[in-house]
């Protein structure tokens, strides 16, 4: 059955989100390794450690778990967007990336709350100097661009995903449609978000593919509505038993010899 429609994720299967994140907390890590006596690798684990504990316990984690927010996103965006919930993260994620890096840094015997505080604004420039895409991206649009209806599915705060197609400037002239979750109100891989797209885009299940990272939300997502799906399993993954994606491929270069055959 031909397909006149594919749907992309964003982070992690257009742009290289975990080399940024990496790339970020390891200049961070050996800018403060410059200052205090620490060894970098042992601080970038202990502040994502701590970082992922006290993300757990704001009042606003089920909303980033709805709309698709991880704990070092928190470490760098705004989140200045309009819900109340937003809001509340808005206000919320200063004092988070303090902390963050001062109980980091705390963990490894080191009390320098300035300092923490410091890093933690520190690591926000990093990741937005840190913009990272796979090699082959932009070749794999390009040959699709024309031929396909291409839309951009992500997860995440409107803020920060903006941000990071702005500091990636040349992804969104590809896309038709640029839905974010967080615009929406739910996030992959809740069913009602397809259904938004298809709406919107005036397709049916049976028009599109996705194409994603994560057997969670974008494998899960899309198959919920009886759409197929391909999973981008870069690194050699087992999947988990609990999903199933239609195809499975190793790079998107390996995506325009698939939908070929479609």
């Amino acid at each position: 059955m031909s397909i006149n429609t594919i749907i992309f994720d964003l982070d992690d299967t257009l742009l290289w989100d975990k080399k940024s994140v990496k790339t970020a907390f390891e200049k961070t890590c050996d800018y403060a390794a410059t200052i205090h006596n620490v060894n970098s690798a042992e601080l970038e684990e202990a502040v994502r450690q701590e970082a992922r504990a006290l993300y757990e316990g704001y009042e606003t984690y089920d909303y980033t778990v709805l709309i698709g927010i991880n704990p070092f996103e928190g470490l760098w965006g705004t989140f200045d967007d309009p819900t109340e919930s937003f809001q509340a993260m808005k206000r919320l994620v200063p004092g988070y990336r303090a902390a963050a890096w001062t109980k980091g840094l705390s963990a490894l015997g080191i009390e320098d709350a300035k300092f923490g505080a410091e890093l933690g604004e520190r690591f926000v420039a990093e990741r937005k100097a840190s913009p990272f895409l796979y090699e082959d991206t932009f070749t794999v649009l390009d040959e699709l661009k024309g031929k396909y209806q291409l839309v951009l599915l992500t997860n995440g705060a409107p803020s920060l995903q903006n941000l990071k197609l702005e500091i990636t400037p040349e992804i969104a002239p590809y896309f038709d449609h640029i839905i974010i979750s967080g615009d929406f109100g739910k996030g992959k891989p809740d069913a009602s978000i397809f259904e938004h797209v298809m709406e919107r885009t005036g397709i049916t299940a049976d028009d599109a593919i996705m194409v994603g990272d994560n057997l969670n939300t974008d494998i899960l997502g899309s198959s919920r509505v009886g759409m197929r799906n391909v999973w981008i399993n870069r690194d050699n993954n087992m999947a988990n038993g609990a999903v199933t994606p239609t195809y499975e491929i190793s790079s998107l270069t390996d995506l325009v010899k698939l939908v070929k055959q479609l």
